[in-house]
This record gives C-alpha cells, structure tokens and sequence, in this order.
C-alpha cells in the first residue's frame, strides 16, 4: 500500500514538475532554494527505502515545520483548505529563492528558471506580508542591483538573458518589492510607452504598465465596461491587470473602473478553473492561475475597504467574487498542491510550468487578505 501510494506521488511530482503532456520535455533545472518536504518525498520515492529515507523525510518535514512557524497566521476564521494551500505556497516560493543571492525564478525549469522583475516583486511582497521580512529584503536587495533597461528576465547571477527585451512594469514591481521590504526604492521610470507588458507580446500603450507606472487617471483606458488593455482602444478588450490599480499600485482614483472590470471579468470567465490573462488574450483558452489570484487579492482589498467605508452591498459583492477566484485555484492546483502557470480549461489539468512562483505569491496574497490575523 505505501509503496503504490509513493509511486503515485512520484507521478504526480513528475507531471506538475514537467508542465504536463502538453507542453514540450523538460529538462529540469532544479530548486535554487530549500525543497519542501512534499516534493523532496515524491521526487525521491523508489530511489530508495528503509530507515534511511525515512529518517531524511522526517528531518525534511521538521525542518519545514521550523520554518512555517515563522510565519504570520490567518485570521481564527480561515478554512483549512485555505491555510494549506498558505502553508503549501510559502513552502514553494522559499524552494524557488535562491538563499545565497536572493534571485526568485519563476519556476523549477528550462525557459523559466530565470529572474522576471514581476514575478519576483510578487515573491517579495509576499514574503513581507507573510513575516519573512529578512527573505523579503533578500529578494528586493536582487532586483535594485538589475539593469532592468537591458532585458526582460535575468539569471541568477543578475546577468540579462537575450531574446526578450526590457518590459514596461518592471521598475514598479522592482520598487513595490522594496516597499513591501522597508527598502528605500528609485521611483518606477515614467515612460511606460511603447513597451512589451506581463503578456511578453509586441510593445504598445498597456494597461499593466501604466498602472505599474503610476498613473493616476482612467481616461486613456476607459470604457463602458471597464478598462481596457491597450490605450485608447476599447477593441482590446478588458484586461485583468486592472487589479493592479488596487495592489500592489494602490491608485484610489482607479477602484471604481477596476472594480468594475474585474466583477465582469468573473462573471464572465468561461472556465471553472480561472481567468484568462485578458479578453484579447490570443493564447489559447486556457486559464492562468496568476490572473486568477491577483484578481482575488485585489477584489478581496476592495471588500475590505468596501466595508470600512459602510458599503456593505459592494463589500459582499467583492468578497464572494474574491472567494469564488480562490476556489477556481483550488480546482487548478495539482493533489500536490502545486499551481501551473496555466491549466486545461475542461479538464483543469497542468498545461504548462509548475510550479510557477508568481500564481503562489498571489495566492498567499489573496489568502492573507480574506483572513488576516486579528492585531
């Protein structure tokens, strides 16, 4: 019986770790940081046996253990399947930070074991907001020493890696990080035009951008229902990047329109599995976990401010929203608990690069938001 149940394990990790059938072999590039206890386990079954390995895989739980209770805790009123998926994501993104360096990649593979100033300022972010304050610094410390005009990713020595050009977010995720980290910041560049944004495509006048830039009005990127990805174009649909306006760019004059973008991206979503990246999206159907939960976070900060400020309707409306986003997480996450960067839109199964360090971070985001710990 433990041997089936550890070869299944073995599968599992295998399948989350290569991205799943339908992307192309991995050629794993392995954890720059500590392995879970629940990956070092399934990676390991059948390699061998006995009291040895068992030993190993205590001392492997232990030491998790150690570090977890570290932690900040959720609120009394967090569901377990919450502060598991918690507990599980920390765990991922202390295994996807390099120790020594402070370089986050965003995943355990070939093609994405590289330094995305985005995707690491998420990591920072949540790390500080989850008591790893030291880790936090670590990681911000990484990214102010980029050049961040000469690429879009980097490796884990700070060194630009070729083929994809600097992108228009990534100085205000750089100094989101560092705020997040009490590390004094450069301010983000104002030129944010005609760049490439989170979606790696052609450059243009996008909305992540300019939110990550500080904008501090709508008007380029208004309409009827919502706002738009590109500027002046309401034909490029609705992005979901309008959650960045509430975090981690708290821009106040922008939470209506966002607000709005974002209930009607939910509503609308075609999948029970999560959203995808915007509605010009031309990658496929298939939902992306990141999207997803930065919806949640974002959606789950109105409700709270919904709240204080007596709107109780929109309070509840934000929450459930928020809630729902979470539970199209939980149907994406592998038995592991692992995120892909996107999965199957009918079946839910990992359709790419698992797992990803960004859709963790904005889980433990979002989580942290519904149940925060009472002060």
């Amino acid at each position: 019986m433990r041997s089936g149940l550890a070869a299944a394990a073995v599968l599992v990790a295998v399948l989350a770790l290569s991205g799943g059938a339908s992307v192309d072999p991995p050629v794993p590039r392995g954890f720059p940081g500590v392995v879970p206890a629940f990956l070092a386990g399934a990676k390991g079954a059948g390699d061998a046996h006995g009291r040895d390995r068992e030993s190993s895989e205590w001392a492997a739980i232990r030491r998790d253990r150690r570090w977890l209770a570290r932690s900040a805790s959720l609120g009394a009123g967090a569901p377990r399947w919450a502060r598991c998926m918690y507990r599980r994501s920390l765990l991922v993104l202390r295994a996807l930070v390099d120790p020594r360096s402070g370089a986050a990649v965003a995943g355990a593979r070939v093609g994405w074991a590289y330094v995305w100033p985005r995707d690491a300022g998420a990591v920072a972010i949540a790390f500080a907001k989850s008591g790893y304050r030291e880790e936090a610094r670590s990681i911000a410390r990484f990214l102010l020493r980029l050049d961040l005009d000469a690429a879009a990713r980097f490796d884990r020595s700070g060194e630009p890696v070729e083929g994809r050009a600097a992108q228009g977010d990534a100085p205000g995720w750089v100094a989101a990080a560092a705020r997040a980290a009490g590390i004094e910041a450069r301010p983000p560049q104002s030129d944010w035009r005609g760049l490439a944004d989170y979606q790696e495509k052609d450059g243009g006048d996008y909305l992540g951008n300019a939110i990550a830039s500080g904008i501090s009005s709508d008007a380029l990127f208004e309409s009827p229902r919502g706002l738009t990805r590109a500027a002046e174009d309401p034909s490029s649909g609705l992005d979901s990047a309008a959650a960045w306006a509430v975090r981690p760019f708290p821009i106040p004059p922008l939470y209506p329109a966002a607000r709005r973008t974002l209930l009607r991206l939910v509503a609308e979503r075609e999948s029970r599995f999560g959203l995808l990246p915007s509605e010009d999206w031309r990658g496929g159907d298939d939902p992306w976990t990141a999207p997803t939960a930065w919806n949640a976070w974002s959606l789950a900060t109105l409700a709270r401010i919904d709240r204080r400020g007596g709107h109780r309707q929109a309070a509840a409306a934000d929450r459930n929203a928020a809630l729902r986003l979470l539970g199209d997480l939980r149907r994406a996450a592998t038995p592991l608990g692992l995120l892909p960067e996107r999965v199957d839109a009918r079946t839910g199964a990992p359709a790419s690069t698992t797992p990803l360090a960004w859709s963790h971070a904005f889980a433990i985001l979002a989580i942290r938001e519904l149940w925060p710990a009472r002060r």
